[in-house]
């Protein structure tokens, strides 16, 4: 894809030199890639790149992933990714390339350095320096949607408790690493108290393991609303996988750009390094793409690497290019930048610069990115499950959609067996029994059946519940078990319950 990776001059062999995987990417992605190689040759990076097409192409030529076979060896080989952003085409049923690799590779971190560069990049936080360190692989990203009735769809949010200590211990361990004294975790466990009560939980337990640690917990609308307010408040951020997606951006824009930011993706002996931003195909082959997250990321990489001598080297040199006023368009500022660059330019710019120290910029923060280790993984006993109960869920749109009969028919068509209607809500507000007026229905009705309590039953009474649904002409689209794990409820009361 260009002259410096084709020519092979990539390729010279050095002492220690590890092969890595080079996807381009789509849109921008392979001018800032070319940009960023070019800088990583001036500086002795101690890496042989293999290119493969992975991305908008591959979709367009039926590979449904964006992935073909033989990139799939290649990244299986060598476990090291540095990747371009991608396009992925509307419509169709593709996937996202980026959750494709995340999960299937099992890249459960994904790590977001975002730091204030004041006062070359003027901010009103001129001391922000955080990680934000995000769950990679489960969470609403699981992609389970269903479109249950001409109304409603339903989106899956699975949280486990291996992938929440994982993360958890990851952010703990890459504190240590760093010498940063404070993890934050943010959750919304005061309304989904099961899912997001189980990674604030996790939380809790590991962060005893840390005692020269800070920890505490903030919900996530309050955390983010702080985080943009007041982000030297915060060291490293820990959350579940949709808060950290939205909160990282938040975070980079707040750096001056997201064109900033790089980010880290680390699994077990697995790893991708990228760029936060998007393929932005509206100003692509315009030589004007700022190619710094794409750099940033790749000084991540050579630290995983253990290459962070020329990590260090390329990011002072970087620092001080900014410091020169020589920016790029997005973050083009009249009163203190001085040179509007192209890509190109930029990164002919920050090679001319190697082995210049900056002179009002910090160095980051030493530490680099801990590898993770298999032994992470609390040993738990398994509990005692027992099966109290099933949630049905109905497509139901008669009468008027007055619940006072959905109730009513209910109750007839359950008859005498061990499982009796308890409640009936609609979008989670009970509107049987005592159900106000005023409460819009939609077609989608979730039924909650119970045993008496202390009692348990057997999935041959669920089955038999849903045949006599069936047979009174109920519409039954989902059903959700209600069990005790270890006479704890391992489900959300409902209103009254």
């Amino acid at each position: 894809m260009s002259a410096v990776i084709e020519s092979g001059e990539l390729d010279r062999p050095r002492a220690e030199t590890a092969t890595v995987v080079l996807a381009p990417g789509d849109g921008i992605g392979p001018e800032i890639t070319l940009a960023t190689c070019q800088i990583l040759e001036a500086a002795g990076a101690a890496v042989r790149f293999e290119p493969i097409e992975v991305g908008e192409a591959c979709y367009r030529q039926g590979v449904s992933s964006g992935i073909p076979e033989d990139a799939w060896s290649a990244i299986r080989q060598r476990r090291v990714l540095l990747k371009g952003p991608i396009t992925t085409p509307q419509g169709g049923g593709y996937k996202s390339l980026n959750v494709t690799l995340r999960k299937s590779l099992g890249l459960f971190a994904n790590v977001r350095p975002c730091r204030s560069w004041h006062p070359v990049l003027p901010s009103r936080h001129p001391e922000m320096d955080l990680v934000v360190v995000r769950e990679n692989e489960e969470d609403t990203y699981a992609g389970i949607e269903h479109r249950q009735t001409a109304e409603v769809t339903q989106c899956l949010k699975l949280i486990s408790r291996p992938a929440s200590e994982r993360i958890v211990r990851y952010a703990f361990e890459l504190a240590r690493a760093q010498g940063r004294p404070k993890v934050t975790c943010m959750t919304k466990d005061n309304i989904m108290k099961v899912t997001d009560g189980l990674f604030h939980r996790v939380f809790d337990e590991i962060a005893g393991d840390y005692p020269e640690i800070a920890a505490d917990h903030r919900i996530i609308d309050i955390g983010t609303a702080l985080l943009a307010d007041r982000p030297e408040q915060f060291d490293v951020v820990v959350t579940p996988n949709l808060y950290g997606d939205i909160i990282s951006d938040v975070a980079a824009q707040i750096t001056g750009s997201v064109g900033l930011g790089g980010s880290a993706n680390i699994g077990d002996g697995f790893a991708m390094f990228e760029a936060v931003h998007g393929s932005a195909p509206d100003i692509a082959g315009q030589d004007i793409a700022n190619p710094s997250g794409m750099l940033l990321a790749a000084c991540e990489m050579l630290r995983y690497l253990d290459d962070g001598a020329t990590a260090d080297r390329i990011e002072c040199a970087w620092m001080r290019t900014l410091e020169e006023g020589a920016h790029t368009a997005d973050i083009f500022r009249a009163g203190h930048s001085r040179e509007r660059l192209g890509t190109r330019s930029f990164a002919e710019r920050v090679c001319r610069n190697l082995d210049t120290a900056p002179q009002t910029l910090a160095p980051s923060r030493g530490g680099g990115l801990p590898r993770f280790d298999g032994s992470w993984k609390a040993a738990a006993e398994k509990p005692r499950k027992s099966l109290v109960g099933v949630d049905v869920f109905l497509d139901w749109d008669e009468e008027g959609r007055d619940p006072g009969r959905l109730g009513d028919r209910l109750v007839a068509a359950a008859g005498e067996g061990s499982l009796s209607l308890r409640m009936v809500t609609n979008r989670g507000v009970k509107v049987w029994p005592d159900g106000l007026p005023e409460t819009r229905c939609t077609d989608h009705w979730r039924c909650r059946f119970r045993v008496e309590a202390e009692s348990e039953c057997s999935h041959a009474d669920v089955i038999g519940l849903l045949q006599r649904l069936e047979e009174a002409g109920f519409d039954f689209v989902k059903t959700e078990h209600l069990c005790h794990f270890d006479g704890q409820p391992g489900f959300s009361l409902g209103q009254g319950e």
